[in-house]
């Protein structure tokens, strides 16, 4: 039987909040086949991105490690079996016993289930669905007393559309990018460019094939300017104005879908 891998808050809205990557906790009958340490699972994890969660009425978050499964692979990739797959990572000592696999993949297959239906019954009354998928993503893989990567490839947000930028959404897309982009951040203005680094991943594929003209589920990797990425140490001040920054985007996009759907 399936574990649920995630906590689901329900909300009256159409707007959903996801964050896929935020959990740490791996099934104790794991521990002993890692080939890496908490530490190494930590670095390439998504921390505090379930505070970003919170703009949402409906919200999701992964509690288990993506190095467990990884919910935004496909289903043959969601389980990292070989170093290109995961950092160059060696993740197991040995292969998984085929039980410890189908129980991995039985969670994930229930995650999609319930994400379905959640899709389906937000569909149903609200007409549409606006996903935010809050992810993180490293820029001093050199180390932590090298210069971080190139600001030029390296944008404080990345905004993937998974393909889906064609004209019956780019209204969309363009008010959730300009509106993040008008907010006063601490006096400045954030960096955010579309697809630079990701288009996004399977979630925000599932959503935009299940429902193409009624869901726009928005792949959103923030660098980890907002924490020390070795460390893992958060600034509670950057992470705390980034949710202001998400927040005061959710108002126009609700209103921009209110226009597009008539309802």
């Amino acid at each position: 039987m399936a574990e649920q891998i995630w906590t689901l808050t329900h909300g009256n809205s159409p707007l959903v909040a996801i964050a896929p990557h935020n959990g740490h906790a791996v099934r104790a009958e794991l521990v002993d086949y890692y080939a890496i340490d908490e530490s190494q699972r930590l670095y390439e994890e998504d921390p505090y991105t379930a505070e970003w969660v919170k703009i949402a009425p409906t919200q999701i978050v992964a509690t288990r490690s993506r190095f467990e499964v990884d919910l935004n692979r496909p289903p043959e990739r969601a389980i990292y079996r070989t170093p290109e797959q995961a950092w160059g990572l060696t993740v197991w000592k040995q292969d998984l016993p085929s039980d410890m696999i189908q129980c991995t993949m039985d969670n994930y297959h229930a995650f999609y289930d319930m994400y379905l239906q959640l899709l389906h019954d937000i569909e149903a009354r609200f007409g549409y669905v606006v996903v935010y998928e809050f992810h993180s993503y490293n820029h001093r893989r050199a180390g932590a007393n090298q210069p971080p990567a190139p600001e030029i490839d390296n944008p404080e947000i990345n905004v993937g559309t998974s393909g889906n930028h064609n004209d019956y959404w780019h209204e969309v897309w363009e008010t959730f990018s300009s509106t993040l982009r008008q907010y006063d951040y601490l006096g400045r203005s954030l960096d955010v460019r579309e697809d630079v680094r990701w288009l996004g991943g399977p979630i925000s594929r599932f959503a935009h094939q299940h429902f193409p003209r009624t869901a726009i589920s928005i792949n959103i990797e923030v660098k980890k300017f907002f924490m020390d990425e070795w460390t893992a140490q958060p600034d509670w001040d950057q992470i705390h104005e980034l949710g202001k920054a998400f927040a005061a985007t959710t108002n126009p996009m609700l209103d921009v879908m209110k226009y597009k759907f008539g309802r």
